[in-house]
């Protein structure tokens, strides 16, 4: 196995919703690699999830790319104040708020500080998730279907109301969908189910909004390496996680920023109810 995979087969067990600080294997973020052109210039962004993972290498794209953000996370403080200094350190200005969006009046917190600290929101990224794995459906509490629904697809809905009446035409929503909405895998039953839902969401609410110019749009990610891999599936798992994929590895979070980068952009301007793949060539039809 490549380098990468015997860290991997050895990554420590954690607790969700897991800590990129306790991480064996460092997700790559694009810290070193990325660079921006401008193509965000003066835009204010809203990421859930926004601590580490997808979340942290699209707060680092966008912040290359001339965004202001305000990071959303659940109680990962280490993480998120990581990712709002890589933000700062790029010149933008970085906000950082902690709380559980299956609560919905932190949705409408969010979406309150993001206007009061950032002037605004151009751009809305709901991304965070809750998963776990499960071989039975009697394994699953209905505490935990539920919750499930409220974080990761209720808290869209109530995230995009709030921010509503601040999103003008040319304002983008983002929304992380998953290779599981097509292909769900059966331990993670309540996730992808989740994820199904989000790509209707999407596809609806593009119609939806599309008279008012804004643009509504999903990425799905195939098997990510963040911190939800070792904190929410057994060893045996993640020693595998992404080897079943064509490209034979799980891909690095910032290989899914540019897809992001690209549909907050003007340059996707007739981009609306899109699902982008990016999954290390296993197909969504």
């Amino acid at each position: 196995m490549p380098d990468n995979q015997d860290a991997q087969a050895a990554e420590p067990q954690q607790q969700p919703p897991g800590s990129t600080a306790a991480m064996r294997r460092k997700p790559d973020h694009g810290e070193d690699s990325y660079r921006g052109s401008g193509r965000l210039s003066g835009k204010k962004a809203v990421i859930t999830g926004g601590d580490s993972g997808i979340g942290r290498a699209v707060a680092i794209a966008f912040a290359r790319e001339g965004a202001d953000v305000l990071i959303a996370h659940l109680s990962e403080d280490e993480d998120a104040e990581t990712t709002a200094e890589l933000v700062r350190a790029a010149g933008r200005k970085a906000v950082v708020v902690a709380g559980d969006l299956a609560d919905r009046g932190h949705c409408e917190q969010v979406i309150g500080k993001a206007v009061e600290s950032l002037g605004g929101i151009d751009i809305l990224v709901n991304n965070a998730a809750f998963q776990m794995s499960h071989k039975t459906v009697e394994e699953i509490a209905d505490d935990e279907w539920q919750y499930t629904f409220d974080v990761n697809i209720t808290a869209m809905f109530r995230l995009v109301k709030a921010a509503l009446p601040h999103l003008h035409a040319g304002a983008s929503i983002i929304n992380t969908s998953s290779i599981n909405y097509d292909s769900p895998k059966p331990t993670l039953l309540p996730y992808a189910t989740t994820k199904g839902a989000i790509a209707n969401f999407t596809a609806g609410l593009a119609q939806m909004l599309g008279e008012r110019g804004i643009r509504v749009n999903a990425v799905a990610p195939g098997p990510i390496w963040t911190p939800l891999i070792p904190s929410t599936m057994p060893p045996e798992q993640v020693a595998e996680f992404g080897q079943d994929t064509p490209l034979g590895r799980a891909g690095e979070p910032r290989e899914l920023a540019p897809a992001y980068v690209l549909l907050a952009s003007d340059e996707a301007s007739y981009i609306s109810g899109a699902i982008l793949p990016v999954t290390g060539g296993k197909p969504i039809l």
